[in-house]
């Protein structure tokens, strides 16, 4: 066994191991009887709006990566990258060993397409950090209208458009292919968040909650952060982990942010399993638009190494 083998095999491993303790963790700090009948009774509605909410960020998601493709000449139709997209969730989340989504992305478009794996990886991060942004305005949104926390309002809002004038102009001077399509994919990024956040109100309202939101949508956001870093399994167990001490924090129903936490993943997982169509047929990934002259034959999916 090659070294690079054994290494995503400890990986893995790690990964599998992180989110088995984390979750160790939560479920032995609340009640799971009571986290049972909070899931039984939740509004099967609602639950189906946080579904659908959920996937429209997905493809709006995929439409900015796209555009971020744009930036660098790589001209696919959006139906295809929409399909490579659900097929990376789908290793990111079920297979988070060796390549992962980002990294099958890489691999299959280099393959398919005369492009360089830098500028590809370029495109990616850059798409990685217009979310990041999103992210960080809700929070100094939500910050202003927490008062609990003791921060003036023109603090994060100062910070936040320091930073945005500063991040613009980073991107302007030295990566100038991607600042081309700076409003476009921000403001895709934005509305990814926001259909996030609107995902979560509604499992709020399956389970018939009447008190204040902002405090979990807050946590949700960061719990958001934590996720992104590559230790869990698709984030499972860090989510839960950040709502557990969150709720300590801001005095919330514990019960309650770990359902959500759960149940959002659950979301994640139904869509991503999507992406598992186009590993049993690699074939239904083939282009019907975009740049058909850089296509060549659709590599086989048993090359990578998950």
């Amino acid at each position: 066994m090659d070294k690079k083998r054994l290494w995503s095999i400890i990986k893995l491993i790690l990964k599998i191991g992180i989110s088995g303790l984390s979750l160790y963790l939560v479920f032995t700090k609340i009640d799971l009887s009571e986290l049972k009948k909070t899931i039984s009774t939740a509004d099967p509605i609602y639950l189906l709006f946080a579904l659908i909410c959920f996937f429209i960020s997905t493809i709006i998601t995929s439409s900015r990566l796209n555009s971020f493709f744009k930036g660098i000449g790589l001209h696919i139709s959006n139906i295809f990258n929409f399909k490579i997209y659900l097929l990376g969730m789908f290793y990111n989340l079920f297979l988070p060993g060796g390549i992962g989504g980002d990294g099958y992305k890489i691999f299959y478009l280099r393959k398919r397409m005369e492009i360089k794996a830098r500028r590809l990886f370029q495109a990616i991060f850059f798409d990685r950090l217009s979310g990041f942004w999103a992210l960080a305005l809700i929070i100094s949104a939500l910050i202003v209208f927490i008062p609990s926390f003791g921060i003036p309002p023109w603090a994060p809002i100062t910070t936040l458009i320091i930073g945005s004038i500063a991040y613009y102009f980073v991107m302007k001077k030295i990566f100038i292919d991607y600042s081309h399509f700076f409003i476009s994919t921000h403001l895709k990024a934005i509305l990814v968040q926001s259909m996030q956040v609107i995902c979560v109100i509604f499992l709020l309202y399956a389970l018939h909650f009447d008190g204040k939101f902002s405090p979990y949508l807050f946590i949700f956001l960061v719990s958001s952060l934590v996720a992104v870093i590559p230790f869990t399994m698709g984030g499972l167990g860090a989510r839960e982990i950040v709502f557990l001490y969150g709720a300590d924090i801001f005095g919330i129903d514990e019960h309650y942010g770990v359902t959500i936490s759960l149940l959002f993943y659950c979301i994640s997982a139904l869509v991503s399993l999507l992406g598992m169509y186009f590993v049993l047929n690699p074939k239904t990934l083939e282009d019907t638009g975009g740049d058909q002259g850089n296509l060549n034959e659709v590599p086989d999916l048993s090359q990578l190494n998950p």
